[in-house]
């Protein structure tokens, strides 16, 4: 049998002794541990399963698009320096008709080679085959829009090509790494419903589309270690001739730039939960350690008399907090690790992932369990250096009773004459230690705090979706097209079943430069007055569009370096690509994305071209929407149609499936804050208290009154708590507000009332629980072994 140490066993018997208190600071030490598994677990899995299939199927690190190019030039661009693969293709819009679907649909219909796989964002073919080279009617379409429409192998459908309609089969059904995130031109978030991927025969494609002998199209792997900078520069100047819109790398790949921005958005919870679990744990763990050795003086007298030395008391009061943190971390790690699969399996599906990869680092346990030690190390200096540094001959004398003084004229004199003797008692107790009682209430201030933070995301999101889709987007429709059309085309559209009003606006594609940075984005021309669209900043505020120059959105902004008066270079990626210089005309800040805005007339005046237009906003007559919708999928020149009723009820899906999971983790996480924090409290003062209740009843005071007494101290620092947790909160919301900024979104702060109360009555329940598991000791408190022990 392997001997063990006494102090070792000293320490186990105290933490079964403590074990209420000892549990309440583990789950602390758990839930901060579980939030940061969860959270870097998850981002690592998300990054290698989309590094694993992007390397896998070859995802390209280049992209290139232009109106016609030879394919002789394919092979220039292979011989252009780093260029490792090249994939000439063709890819093109069209408007598709599913049968039992009144809406419009669109697709993106990319070309397939005739004779080869693809070498480049290869398919993973999840049913089916590849289409025939000799069937022109066999098509791939996307997992996601199949599913969307309940489409099997065989079933058929139209599409527009070119203003002819086909009859297609699907033969196939695939993921690709180019559409992980298969979102439309303009929208916020995937509609797997009303936009999709389609591929087919390059033969086809170049008939339908007048491309015989040319691709519009390019996809290309570059070796490791190759100049970017320099290859789109390059790539750029080569289809230049052939109307090029501008050369980007995978960064800027719109699939890849929202799982990015997702990884994101995980870094920032790993970096600002877990730390207010760990300081809270430590804070808990001080209480009760200096609770300890305070009752323990007669026995470190004793010990230390027997000649251990300092270093080893301290050492066995260090254990003691380094096995509550122990085993906290391995409760976190279970924890971590099953809720960041559970995380990673959320993200896959939303990102059509075809394979997962979820094997969190070493590093993942590592670092948490280094931050939770060193939290419980902080929390345990102070008394194992109490512990350590008590002489014998003082620590065997029972201590010095505090020393108190009469005030009788004070002011809290005068207040607390006036309460009935057990309530001065209840704030006697909590005056005599106010440093205690400051710290126990900030305690529940922070459960209260991350309740507030973690329930307001619920009124930020709704405020967002109420302010962006009904006070700034007031159209109904949103309709794209093919290419530039005069300003007539509204006037033309208005004409159209059900149509009350329209309203032109122009997206260009470009890049914006100020010194040496630069930001490929689109301008967007919009007419001064518009009623269909209303700029508004993140506060709700009406924004005036400046009649020259541009309104560029403060995240812009802050990504360029710029501000109000700067003169920046906008290299136009379209049409004869004119580099404009454009003054900085005013800034404003917005909660979705990195727009740039200019007024239309002053766009077109600055391309020099008639005034045009590529996109349109309607408000329509739902009682004319099935003729309305009808009419648009027979017309060729609509690359898009974008319903604001399907987009919001598409983000609240989205967002509910990421965002509201994240808000039911920190609330329960806080929940358990507040129980660890007010059962502490409660077990630490009947221990402390157990004599002197035990004399009150023996004096003839009730059991309900030196309840009283105990859960009323309680219920007084829960009280503190409470207002100065919920301004902790507001706070607290602000700072992740900023934590949590992605280029995609940014979340204001919006708390309402219901979700301050609903806050307190979550920490108010944790109260009443902790209060119910306390009352069982305080029933079973022996009046004659009290007494009997020694202060």
């Amino acid at each position: 049998m392997v001997a063990v140490h006494p102090l070792t066993m000293k320490v186990l018997r105290d933490i079964a002794r403590l074990k209420g208190q000892a549990t309440a600071i583990a789950l602390i030490v758990a839930s901060g541990v579980g939030v940061l598994v969860m959270s870097l677990a998850a981002m690592q899995a998300i990054t290698s399963t989309a590094e694993a299939y992007y390397d896998r199927y070859q995802f390209a690190h280049v992209f290139a698009e232009a109106k016609r190019i030879p394919r002789a030039v394919a092979r220039d661009i292979a011989r252009l320096e780093a260029v490792r693969t090249v994939e000439a293709r063709m890819v093109r819009y069209a408007t598709v008709d599913i049968s039992g679907f009144e809406e419009p649909v669109m697709a993106v219909l990319v070309s397939l080679p005739e004779n080869a796989a693809a070498e480049v964002n290869r398919l993973v073919l999840r049913r089916g085959r590849i289409p025939d080279p000799h069937r022109a009617d066999e098509v791939i379409v996307v997992e996601p829009f199949a599913d969307a429409h309940d489409l099997h192998l065989g079933d058929r459908f139209s599409a527009l090509l070119n203003g002819r309609k086909r009859d297609l089969q699907i033969v196939g059904v695939a993921l690709s790494p180019e559409f992980v995130y298969t979102i439309g031109p303009g929208a916020l978030m995937p509609d797997d419903a009303r936009y999709g991927v389609i591929w087919m025969g390059e033969a086809v494609l170049a008939a339908a589309y007048d491309l015989d002998g040319a691709f519009n199209s390019v996809a290309i792997t570059v070796w490791p270690g190759a100049d970017m900078p320099s290859l789109l520069a390059r790539l750029d100047a080569l289809l230049e001739p052939y109307g090029g819109v501008g050369a980007y790398a995978r960064n800027d790949q719109i699939s890849n730039w929202f799982v990015m921005n997702e990884i994101a958005q995980l870094r920032s919870i790993a970096s600002i939960m877990p730390p207010i679990f760990l300081i809270v744990a430590a804070f808990l763990t001080n209480i009760l350690l200096a609770r300890l050795v305070f009752i323990e003086r007669s026995e470190i007298g004793l010990l230390k008399a027997f000649g251990y030395s300092h270093a080893t008391m301290a050492w066995h009061y260090t254990k003691f907090v380094l096995i509550i943190a122990a085993g906290g971390v391995l409760v976190g790690w279970v924890l971590g690790y099953l809720l960041g699969r559970w995380m990673t399996g959320i993200y896959a599906t939303l990102f059509n992932f075809p394979l997962l990869v979820y094997a969190p680092d070493i590093d993942v346990y590592s670092l948490s369990a280094a931050f939770s030690i060193v939290a419980a190390l902080i929390g345990a200096v102070a008394a194992a250096y109490h512990a350590a540094s008590l002489p014998p001959a003082d620590a065997m004398r029972p201590p010095s009773p505090p020393r108190f003084r009469q005030n009788p004229g004070g002011l809290q004199a005068r207040a607390l004459a006036r309460l009935d003797q057990p309530t001065r008692i209840i704030f006697r107790q909590l005056l005599r230690r106010p440093l205690r009682t400051l710290l126990t209430s900030l305690g529940v201030s922070a459960a209260v705090a991350v309740l507030v933070a973690s329930l307001q995301w619920r009124d930020a999101i709704s405020w967002m979706v109420t302010d962006f889709f009904d006070n700034q987007q007031r159209q109904d429709i949103s309709v794209s097209l093919v290419e530039s059309a005069p300003l007539a085309v509204a006037r033309a559209l208005e004409r159209l079943p059900g149509v009350l009003a329209t309203e032109a606006y122009r997206s260009v594609s470009t890049r914006i430069r100020f010194e040496s940075r630069h930001r490929r984005e689109a301008l967007i021309g919009i007419p001064a007055n518009g009623q269909l669209e209303v700029l508004r900043d993140a506060h709700g505020r009406n924004v005036p569009l400046p009649e020259h120059g541009l309104l560029m959105s403060g995240a812009m902004a802050k990504i360029l370096g710029v501000q109000v008066g700067d003169v920046v270079r906008v290299e136009v990626l379209e049409g004869r690509q004119p580099t404009l210089t454009v003054p900085v005309a005013a800034t404003f800040e917005t909660l979705i994305g990195t727009p740039v805005y200019m007024h239309i007339d002053a766009l077109n005046e600055a391309l020099e071209e008639p005034r045009t237009t590529n996109h349109l906003r309607a408000r329509i007559d739902e009682r004319h929407a099935s003729a309305l919708f009808a009419r648009l999928k027979s017309l060729p020149t609509i690359s898009g149609v974008m319903l604001k009723r399907a987009a919001v009820d598409l983000f609240n899906k989205t967002i509910g499936e990421t965002m509201y999971v994240v808000i039911a983790f920190y609330s329960g996480f806080a929940v358990l804050l507040a129980y660890g924090v007010i059962y502490n409290n409660m077990r630490i003062s009947l221990s402390e208290r157990g004599r002197e209740l035990a004399t009150l009843r023996v004096l003839g005071f009730s059991s309900g009154e030196v309840a009283y007494m105990l859960f009323g101290e309680a219920a007084v620092l829960t009280l503190i708590g409470l207002p100065v947790g919920c301004l902790g909160g507001w706070l607290l919301a602000e700072f992740m507000a900023t934590g949590f900024e992605t280029e995609l979104f940014r979340l204001p702060v919006r708390i309402a009332p219901s979700t301050y109360g609903l806050a307190i009555v979550l920490v108010l329940f944790s109260a009443l629980t902790s209060a119910a598991l306390v009352a069982r000791r305080l029933v079973r408190l022996n009046l004659i072994s009290v007494l009997k022990t020694r202060e």
